[in-house]
C-alpha cells in the first residue's frame, strides 16, 4: 500500500512539490534573465568607454558582442540546469533497466534535505522494488515449500500442459521414469503404460477427473492412477503405489482358499462316515468302530488346524508380546528334548544333542518350546528312514544358531524359498496322511522374526534336512535357580 500511494503521489503529486519544482524553473528562468541582462549592461558599458568619442559602429559592435556574451552565459547555465534534470531523469531510467533486468535489490539513492518531484518519484520507486523483491523472495520460497512437499511424498506426481508436455515432476515420477521424462518433452515419449495415458488424455480433453490401474510402469507394481484438470489448461497427474494392497488382498484370498480347503476334506470324511453309519444302523461293530475311528481322526485333525490358524494369527497380530528375558542356549536344546523326547521315541526314531553354548539368548521359553516343537514334528515326518533326529546349537559373533538336523529323503531345491509359507507342503498327499497342517513352519518363521533373529533351511535330496534359526545373545546375567 505505501508503494502504491508513493507511485499515485508521484503521477498525481502534491501541490506544494508542484509549486515548488515550478518556483524552482521560474527562478532559473528569472535568474537567466537577470544574468544576461547583467551582463549586456556591463559588457555595453565597458565597450561605451573604451569607444568613447567614436562612430556609431563602434557601438552597434559593443552591443553585438555585449549579447552575444550575455547569451553565451545564458546557454552555459541553462546547460547546467537541463543536465543536473538529465543526470536525475538518467538515474530513475539505470534503475528501472536493471528493475527490469531481475536485480530487485537495486535502489535509488536520495539525497537528504531534497524534497522535490524527483525525490518522491525516487522514494516510491525504492519503497516498490523492496515490495516486489519481498513478494518474488515470498512466492519462490513458497514454490520451494511446494516441490520438497510434492518430493517428499510416496505418490508420483507430474503436471503437464493443454499440448501434453511435462511441466513438472517430483522425485518420486523421475525415479519411475528414470531419465526419460525432463520438462518440456511430451509425456508419451516418457510413460508409456496406455492406462495412465488414457487418464492423462481425459483430464486433458474431457476436462473431467479421471482414475485407473497401471501395471507397466514399473515390474511387478501396480499404481492407482488420478488425473485431474487444472485451471491453465493442463492436467495433474498422481500415481500411488497399491502393490502392497494388492499383495495383500491376493494373500488374503489365498489364504481363505486354503482355509476352506483344509477344512472341506476332513468335514467330507467326517459327514460321509456318519451318513453311513446312520443308514445301516445294524453295521457290525468293528465296522462301526472302524468308522468312528476314521470320523475321530478327522476331527483331530480339524482341531489341530483351528489350533494352528489361533497360533498364527496370534504371532502375526501387532499386539503379540513376548516374555523376553535371558536364557543359556544349552538350557533350550536341553528343554526341548526332554519334552518331545516321549513323541520321538514312539515312532522309533532317535533324538539326540548336538551339544550347546553356554551363551545366553533374549528369548520367550514357551514360544522358543514351540519353535522347537513345531520343527521337530516337521522333520519326525520326514526322518524315519534316517532313524535319528539332531538338536544342537552354536554361538555366533552376536546371535546363537540352532540347527535341527534330520537324515531323511531331504528336501529338493525349488521348495527351500517357500517352505515357510503358509499352507505350502512338499509332498501334498503324505503331509495330509501324517496329519499335517502346512501351518507349522509359518508359525515358526512369525515367532523367530518377533524374536529378532532368523530362520531358514538347508537341504540336499537323500542327504536330509537342516532347519536352522537365530536368537540375539544377551547382555545380562542369568536369572537365579
Amino acid at each position: 500500500m505505501d508503494a502504491e500511494r508513493a507511485t499515485i503521489s508521484w503521477l498525481h503529486p502534491e501541490p506544494s512539490m508542484t509549486s515548488k519544482f515550478s518556483f524552482r524553473i521560474l527562478g532559473a528562468f528569472l535568474l537567466l534573465v537577470v544574468v544576461q541582462t547583467l551582463v549586456m549592461a556591463v559588457l555595453f558599458h565597458h565597450f561605451a568607454q573604451s569607444a568613447g568619442t567614436g562612430t556609431p559602429h563602434a557601438a552597434v559592435r559593443g552591443a553585438l558582442w555585449s549579447g552575444l556574451i550575455a547569451l553565451l552565459t545564458a546557454l552555459a547555465l541553462a546547460a547546467l540546469m537541463s543536465g543536473w534534470v538529465s543526470a536525475r531523469a538518467g538515474k530513475i531510467a539505470t534503475f528501472a533497466r536493471r528493475v527490469a533486468a531481475g536485480e530487485l535489490s537495486a535502489r535509488l539513492p536520495i539525497e537528504a534535505g531534497d524534497e522535490d518531484e524527483f525525490s518522491a518519484m525516487e522514494s516510491a520507486l525504492n519503497r516498490a522494488a523492496e515490495r516486489l523483491d519481498s513478494d518474488v523472495a515470498e512466492l519462490e520460497s513458497g514454490r520451494q515449500e511446494l516441490a520438497t512437499m510434492l518430493d517428499s511424498m510416496q505418490e508420483g506426481v507430474v503436471t503437464v500442459t493443454r499440448d501434453g508436455l511435462v511441466r513438472w515432476s517430483n522425485a518420486v515420477m523421475q525415479r519411475l521414469a528414470g531419465a526419460q521424462i525432463h520438462r518440456g518433452r511430451p509425456l508419451v515419449h516418457s510413460l508409456r503404460d496406455p492406462e495412465f495415458l488414457a487418464c492423462v488424455r481425459g483430464a486433458l480433453e474431457r476436462r473431467e477427473l479421471c482414475s485407473g490401474r497401471a501395471t507397466s510402469l514399473s515390474p511387478g507394481r501396480v499404481f492407482e492412477v488420478n488425473a485431474a484438470p487444472l485451471p491453465s489448461g493442463g492436467a495433474l497427474a498422481v500415481l500411488h503405489d497399491v502393490t502392497g494392497i494388492e499383495i495383500a488382498q491376493k494373500s488374503r484370498r489365498e489364504f481363505v482358499a486354503n482355509v476352506s480347503h483344509e477344512l472341506r476334506t476332513p468335514l467330507t470324511s467326517i459327514q460321509g462316515y456318519v451318513e453311513t453309519l446312520i443308514e445301516d444302523p445294524e453295521a457290525s461293530p468293528e465296522t462301526s468302530r472302524e468308522f468312528l475311528e476314521i470320523i475321530l481322526k478327522n476331527a483331530r485333525r480339524m482341531n489341530r488346524l483351528t489350533e494352528d490358524l489361533l497360533a498364527l494369527a496370534s504371532v502375526e497380530s501387532p499386539d503379540y508380546v513376548l516374555a523376553l528375558r535371558p536364557l543359556r542356549a544349552s538350557v533350550l536344546v536341553s528343554d526341548a528334548i526332554q519334552s518331545l523326547g516321549g513323541i520321538v521315541v514312539d515312532s522309533g526314531v532317535g533324538l539326540e544333542s548336538a551339544g550347546a553354548p553356554e551363551d545366553l539368548v533374549m528369548a520367550d521359553s514357551d514360544a522358543i518350546n514351540q519353535v522347537f516343537g513345531n520343527l521337530i514334528e516337521n522333520s519326525l515326518k520326514y526322518a524315519k528312514s534316517g532313524k535319528r533326529i539332531r538338536v544342537g546349537a552354536r554361538a555366533l559373533n552376536s546371535e546363537v544358531q540352532f540347527t535341527i538336523q534330520d537324515f531323511g529323503p531331504g528336501i529338493a531345491s525349488e521348495h527351500l524359498e517357500r517352505i515357510f509359507e503358509r499352507f505350502y507342503r512338499v509332498d501334498k498327499a503324505r503331509s495330509r496322511e501324517s496329519g499335517g497342517t502346512g501351518l507349522g513352519l509359518a508359525i515358526v518363521k512369525h515367532i523367530v522374526q518377533a524374536h529378532g533373529g532368523r530362520v531358514w533351511v538347508e537341504s540336499e535330496l537323500g542327504a536330509g534336512a537342516s532347519f536352522h534359526f537365530t536368537l540375539p545373545t544377551a547382555q545380562t546375567s542369568p536369572p537365579a535357580a
